[in-house]
C-alpha cells in the first residue's frame, strides 16, 4: 500500500456526452456519482430508429456546457468561432432540465446503449426541439429514471465475496456472471460501469507525447475520479482503492479508448495538429488489453462493493491502493 496519493479532480456528467462539471465534493452511490449520466441524447434516424449520440460520432456534443443549479441542470450551447450551424437558427436562451423529473407524465420508451437495453423516459418536445435546433437534425433527450441497464460480460461486475480471505478476485467467482440477488450491479447511462478512475501521472505521459508542447486536457478522457501519487500506468493493475482509509472502490476493468480523444472542445470538430492525434499516439504502446486489442487503454472502470450504499468524496482526500492484480484485466463486454 502506497501512501500520499490524493484525489485531485472530480467530474460529473448529468447529460451524457456534454462537457463535464468539475466538483470539489461528490456523493458516490452504487450507480455512480450523484446525478451522473442520468440523461442521454439519441438521434432519430431512418424509420424512427434511435441511435446513441456520443462524442466519437458527434464531436459537436463538446460545445454544450452544463452546470448544476439547485434542482436544475442549466445547459448552454457555446457557439464556436466558426459556427457549425447558422447562428440565427440556434436557441436564444439556455435550457433548464430538472435533475429529477416527474416521470408520471413522460412517454416510456426502450433504449439501448452498447447492447445493454433499458426502459427510459422521453423528456418531451421542449427539450427535443432545443437540442434539435442546436444540432440541425432531430434528436430526443431521455431520462433513465428507474430503468436499469444490465452489466454485460463476466469481467466487469463485482462478485460477492466468498470468504474473508477469498477477496474480490477469487478464481472461483471470476467466471460467474453476476448474481440474482438485489445486490447485482446495474447501470444508468454510464458506458459499462458506474465509475471511471484516471491518474495525473498517466495524463502527463500522454501530454509528453505531443511534439508541439501542447498539453492534453483531462476532460478528453471523461473520468469521474482523478488521483495522483503513483507512477504512470500503475493503475492498470489496481483492483481496489480505499479513500480516507476506509471507503472502498473496486476496479474491475480497463477503459479502451476511441476517437473522442481527438475532439476539439472549442470548435466542436476533430482537433487539428497534435491534439487531433491523441488516439494514434496511444496506439503505439497502450494496446495492452488482449480483450480489446485495437483500443489503447487509459483509466480503470469501478464499482462499489455489492451491498454498500456509498460515501462522500472530496478533492484532497487520501487514496491508497488496497489490492493489486498480478496481471491486467481482460475485456469481454460483448460487441465492444
Amino acid at each position: 500500500m502506497i501512501d500520499n496519493m490524493k484525489v485531485t479532480k472530480l467530474y460529473v456528467y448529468p447529460i451524457k456526452g456534454l462537457r463535464g462539471i468539475p466538483l470539489q465534493s461528490a456523493q458516490l452511490g452504487p450507480q455512480g456519482l450523484e446525478h451522473d449520466r442520468r440523461f442521454m441524447l439519441y438521434r432519430i434516424a431512418k424509420e424512427g430508429k434511435l441511435k446513441k449520440m456520443q462524442l466519437s460520432e458527434h464531436a459537436e456534443l463538446s460545445l454544450f456546457e452544463q452546470k448544476l443549479d439547485g434542482e436544475q441542470i442549466i445547459v448552454r450551447y457555446v457557439v464556436p468561432e466558426h459556427p457549425l450551424r447558422p447562428t440565427e437558427e440556434l436557441p436564444e436562451s439556455n435550457l433548464e432540465v430538472p435533475v429529477s423529473p416527474d416521470m408520471t407524465s413522460l412517454e416510456v420508451i426502450e433504449v439501448d446503449l452498447h447492447g445493454s437495453p433499458a426502459i427510459a423516459y422521453r423528456m418531451g418536445q421542449q427539450y427535443d426541439s432545443w437540442f434539435s435546433a442546436c444540432f440541425g437534425f432531430a434528436c430526443i433527450l431521455v431520462y433513465i429514471g428507474d430503468g436499469k441497464r444490465p452489466v454485460l460480460g463476466t469481467t466487469l461486475p463485482p462478485k460477492a465475496p466468498q470468504s474473508q480471505t477469498g477477496g474480490w478476485f477469487s478464481k472461483i467467482t471470476s467466471s460467474v456472471l453476476g448474481s440474482s440477488s438485489q445486490d447485482e450491479a446495474w447501470l444508468t447511462f454510464t458506458d459499462v460501469a458506474p465509475f471511471m478512475v484516471a491518474t495525473e501521472a498517466s495524463l502527463r505521459n500522454v501530454s509528453a507525447r505531443m511534439s508541439d508542447g501542447s498539453q492534453v486536457d483531462m476532460c478528453k478522457f471523461r473520468p469521474n475520479i482523478v488521483v495522483d501519487g503513483e507512477d504512470e500506468w500503475s493503475e492498470d493493475y489496481w483492483a481496489e482503492l480505499t479513500f480516507k482509509g476506509e471507503d472502498r472502490l473496486l476496479l474491475t476493468g480497463n477503459c479502451g479508448r476511441c476517437t473522442s480523444l481527438n475532439v476539439d472542445y472549442d470548435t466542436g470538430r476533430p482537433a487539428a495538429g497534435e491534439q487531433g492525434a491523441v488516439l494514434k499516439k496511444l496506439m503505439k504502446d497502450r494496446r495492452v488489453d488482449k480483450g480489446v486489442k485495437y483500443s489503447p487503454i487509459f483509466g480503470r472502470y469501478g464499482f462499489l462493493p455489492p451491498g454498500e450504499t456509498g460515501f462522500a468524496i472530496s478533492v484532497g482526500d487520501e487514496v491508497a491502493v488496497a489490492q493489486r492484480q498480478e496481471e491486467r484485466s481482460t475485456w469481454d463486454w460483448p460487441g465492444l
